[in-house]
């Protein structure tokens, strides 16, 4: 029974360690590099003149009134 607790505390930061390295690389190839890539492709061919323009005449500015 000695020195029971530190040989298992042992296992169990290694353990910890590894899960939170795997949980580290599953978020950002399942969720930061996906989002960078929908990021990047709707700016590519976002213009924002259009999207003024549309929220203008839809009436959702008060200093731009719709023409």
């Amino acid at each position: 029974m000695r020195r029971l607790l530190a040989r298992r505390m042992k296992f169990h930061l290694f353990g910890a360690f590894l899960v939170s390295l795997g949980c580290a690389a599953l978020y950002k190839f399942g969720v930061a590099d996906p989002r960078k890539r929908a990021y990047a492709e709707f700016y590519k061919n976002y213009d924002p003149m259009k999207d003024f323009e549309a929220m203008r005449a839809a009436g959702v500015f008060e200093s731009a009134p719709p023409k």
